[in-house]
This record gives C-alpha cells, sequence and structure tokens, in this order.
C-alpha cells in the first residue's frame, strides 16, 4: 500500500532488527502493558506472523510503516480478519515510534489500512483503545471508527460499518 507519505509494506523478519530501534520506547507499552522486544524476539514474532495464523478462519496482514521521504520504518499496522456468521470482521491496530509521533502518521497509514479492508469488501471494523490513550481514540475516530459501550480487558471497542 501507498499513501502520500508512506509506503505500508508487507512485514517481514528482516525488519525486525530496524523495529526493534523503532519500538524500543518503554513509553510505548503504557496502555499496552509490557516492554520493549529484543531484535531476536521480534525476529521470533514476526516469524511467527509472516507464517500466517494456524488457525484457517483467521487471517493476519501485517505492514511495517516507512516513511519515505526519510527512507525509514516507523511503526506497524495490522489487520486480523475472521468470520462472524457470514460476516468478515476486521480487528486493526497500529504504533508508530514515538520518535515519530504528532505527524499523522498513525492516521495516514490506518487509513490506509481501513481503505484496504473497504477494498476488499470488509464489512466491519473493530480498534480496540485504552479509555485514556486519547490519540489512538483520534485515530479510530479520523478512520471512520466510533466508541461503543463494550470493553475488552479494559479497553474500549471501537467499531465501523464500512458499508454505512
Amino acid at each position: 500500500m501507498r499513501t502520500r507519505r508512506l509506503d505500508l509494506l508487507p512485514l517481514r523478519v528482516e525488519h525486525a532488527e530496524e523495529m526493534a530501534t523503532v519500538l524500543s520506547d518503554p513509553g510505548l507499552h503504557t496502555f499496552i502493558g509490557g516492554t520493549p522486544d529484543t531484535p531476536q524476539e521480534l525476529r521470533a514474532r514476526y516469524r511467527r506472523l509472516a507464517a500466517g495464523s494456524p488457525d484457517p478462519a483467521i487471517a493476519w496482514h501485517n505492514w511495517v510503516i516507512r516513511l519515505r521521504d526519510e527512507a525509514c520504518l516507523t511503526g506497524t499496522v495490522q489487520a486480523t480478519l475472521s468470520t462472524s456468521g457470514h460476516e468478515t470482521i476486521a480487528e486493526i491496530a497500529w504504533v508508530v515510534g514515538t520518535s515519530w509521533q504528532g505527524r499523522r502518521i498513525a492516521t495516514e497509514a490506518a487509513q490506509a489500512l481501513v481503505a484496504w479492508l473497504g477494498a476488499r469488501h470488509v464489512p466491519t471494523v473493530h480498534a480496540h483503545i485504552h479509555p485514556a490513550h486519547l490519540t489512538s481514540a483520534a485515530v479510530a475516530a479520523a478512520c471512520g471508527l466510533t466508541p461503543t459501550d463494550e470493553r475488552y480487558d479494559g479497553e474500549v471497542r471501537w467499531c465501523r460499518s464500512i458499508g454505512q
């Protein structure tokens, strides 16, 4: 995928080294918990993601975000597609490294992801956002998602029906 400033490149194991640096700020884990992965841990995770979901009813789609002007990786976007009844649902997420925040990179990448899902006729998109994470809430809103009353692990489920 390509936007005005970004290339969304399919995630590869080879991205782990650079992404470990991009995602190294412990502050990125304020709302999601945990600690930054080492390059080795990230390589192992990327290897699992690149192999695809072991459940044939679930599809994983993962991209790294490359800022073209600076020729560097800045974060990731992802979509997990599953079927509920006769409908495909996408669970999306994004993260942008601290050094690139405040530049609307997450918004631009997430909007491209939602457009990509729409082009594939995925009617429902969800994101789960910590209620205090106002920046991620703004990204979700910019993508046309709205908060629901549903909670999952303390996070608010945001939803968009693309067909509406």
